[in-house]
Parts: C-alpha cells; structure tokens; sequence
C-alpha cells in the first residue's frame, strides 16, 4: 500500500512578490484524535522548516474532518487555529473524512514575502492580508448557524451570500467584481443542492452575475460545517484592487460546455494574472463532455482520466500545463475506491500534492471530482504584482 502519513508539498518562487506554499499533511490513523491533532501539527511544522518557510506567513488552512460536531472544539483550540506568531490564519473546517483512515487531514497556503504580510481579522470568519497594493480577503465557515432547528435550504444559501457580499462591500468591492472563488458545502447534497443552485442563481441575477458577464469559480459538493441543523456552509476567497485586464475565465468548449447549459452558475476556472505569475483557480472538475453529460458511467477510474484531461484543457486555456498545478483535492463518493484512485493519481501526477477526502459529488452518477489551483510564470510588467 501506499504511505499515507507523509506530508506533501509544493512552492512557486516568483520573480518578485515572494514565494508561494502549498502543504498538504495526514495526520497518523492509528492515533487517537487529540494525538492526531498533536502528530498533524508535528508534521506541519516539519514541513514548514524543511522549506524555510518563516512564521507568520500561513494565510488559509483547511481541516478536513471526519466529525465536525465532535472535533471543532478542540482544533479551534489547537495550534492550528492561528498562525506561528499568533497572527491571524483563515481557519476552513469541514467535514469530509479523509479517506486515509485518520480523522484529520490539512491543506495549507503559506505566502513567504520577505516583507512580510500584513493579516486582520475582520471578523471570526474574514481575515484579510493586505499585499504591495491588493488585499485578499479570505472568508471561512460562513452558514446560518443554527441551532434550534431547521432553516430553508434557499434561506441558508442567501445568507451565506449576503454576509460575504456585506463585508466585500464594506472593504469597497462588490462580489461581481471582487470574489474570485467559493467553495460550497452541502450536507445530503443529493437532497439539497438543487435547493442551493436555485437560491444561487436568483441571487447572482440581482448581484449583476449572468452568462452575459461571468460567474464565480466554484465547488460544491458534500460537506457540513458543525452545526446540528446547517445544511450549506461556504468559503470564499475575494481580491480588492484587481484590474478588470487581470481576471480572464477558462474554458475548452471541445471539452467542456459552458454551465450555463445546464442551467447552473459557476466558472469551470478562472485566471488571475498578476507581473511575475498568474493563478489559475480551477473549480471542481468531474467526467463530463461538452453536451454536459456523464461520462464513463460506474468506472470511477476511467471518470478520474476524463475529469483530468477536462482540468488539462481547462489549464491550457490559461496557458499553463498540468505540471503547474500546486495541488489537488480528490472527492470521492464511495471510500472503498480511494486506494485505486490514489495509485492512478500517483501515477499520472507524482509531483502534485493532493489530498483525499469522502465528498459525494452533485450528480450521484460522478463518482469522482477534483480541484486545485495552479500557478504560472510569466513576465508582464505593466500587471499589479502579487
């Protein structure tokens, strides 16, 4: 078999604006969960000395886990919950059990500048780094919270949006304009996502987000935040100061129909060029075509292929090639099809970081998603640097 309990990383060194971390880190199955917690962090900060990598640069880490309710006390309280120096980390928790068998996995983003970061927390749930003239702004574990009982799917979805969309406008942006990338969690996403696609749609119209314009780059898939009675939590990552000359959206229409389609509203990727580098935000990828059908019907190996080979056109529209990935997140509907599916990936991209979660995909018939993000070099002085 292979070695789970390894963690994996990748770094992009720019020309200038400092260099970029990805880590990925299991922690020990065999471990209780406050010794995985304490075997995780070990790890991590093993990782972050082999790559030099100084304190205070964390910006975004998320645990995947295998009981939210159980296990979010206890991390909020661990090391993890802030960065090194005490300074603020977006901290993502959510629960897709990684598919090694532990009850933790990690994947952090460290950006390593040796003018260091500037990082507020704006709220528990908003933490924004301020960089040369840009700020991101990276938003976690946004859901209704609660508590006593159940609320409306659609209600749920709209006041994610709406807490995201009050704090983008608050730092002067709009969501149009500024959010580049959600990441939606759906518990039972079988059941509810329909629910979550509607609200969406009909709350894109008013925010002036149509096939006319463009979308957001988007995942949404099965997850649940720790919250008894929440079906839909959310992340978001958003870019204040951007040029509109700097954002570009990704598709290969020989492989890919556009989502509109099918009448849903996401960016199959979206491209963020900067001087020195461009970030490619690749949305979660499955076997589809370009009529928007399923393909490779019960052969989950064969749907891993077509779901890369869709992300590979989807990176070279943005000029990039699949050795630029930084990592991948691998969502699997049935857990008994990770060791397969781990061995082909570690086959087909032995440098890409990747970790393996439990996620059922929006159409039970794709029995595997992917994402990640990507990065490029390129030479375009007249771009914001990063």
């Amino acid at each position: 078999m292979l070695c789970t309990n390894k963690a994996i990383s990748k770094s992009f060194f720019g020309k200038s604006g400092g260099a970029e971390h990805f880590i990925v880190v299991e922690a020990d199955a065999d471990l209780d969960f406050a010794d995985q917690i304490a075997d995780l962090e070990r790890r991590y900060a093993a990782t972050r000395r082999s790559l030099g990598v100084a304190p205070g640069s964390a910006v975004f880490r998320r645990l995947f886990v295998s009981d939210a309710m159980n296990q979010a006390p206890l991390l909020r309280l661990s090391g993890l919950a802030t960065d090194e120096d005490g300074s603020p980390v977006a901290l993502s928790l959510i629960q897709q059990p990684p598919l090694s068998q532990a009850k933790l996995a990690l994947l952090a983003y460290h950006i390593d500048d040796p003018a260091g970061l500037a990082k507020t927390w704006l709220t528990p749930r908003h933490v924004l780094i301020k960089k040369n003239d840009l700020a991101h702004l990276w938003t976690t574990g946004l859901c209704a919270g609660a508590h006593e009982g159940l609320i409306p799917v659609a209600r749920q979805t709209r006041e994610a949006f709406d807490t995201l969309i009050a704090v983008v406008e608050g730092l002067g942006g709009t969501l149009r304009d500024n959010c580049v990338r959600t990441w939606i969690y759906v518990k039972d996403v079988d059941v509810f996502y329909n629910d979550v696609v509607a609200s969406r749609r009909d709350l894109f119209s008013e925010q002036g987000l149509s096939s006319a314009t463009h979308f957001i780059a988007s995942t949404g898939i099965e997850g649940a935040c720790a919250h008894r009675y929440d079906i839909v939590a959310m992340d978001a990552y958003s870019v204040l100061g951007l040029a509109p000359a700097q954002i570009s959206y990704l598709n290969d229409f020989d492989y890919l129909c556009a989502t509109a389609d099918y009448n849903v509203t996401f960016e199959r990727g979206t491209r963020i060029a900067y001087a020195d580098r461009a970030h490619l935000l690749i949305s979660g990828t499955a076997s589809i075509d370009n009529k928007g059908r399923v393909v490779h019907l019960g052969d989950v190996l064969r749907q891993l292929d077509r779901a890369l080979e869709n992300v590979a056109a989807l990176l070279a529209a943005g000029g990039a090639g699949m050795t630029a990935l930084m990592y991948l997140i691998v969502y699997l509907r049935d857990p008994a099809d990770y060791w397969r599916v781990r061995a082909a990936l570690a086959e087909r991209l032995p440098e890409v970081p990747a970790v393996f979660v439990q996620g059922r995909v929006c159409r039970p018939d794709w029995l595997v998603e992917v994402e990640g993000v990507a990065i490029t070099g390129q030479d375009a002085p007249a771009l914001p640097a990063f």
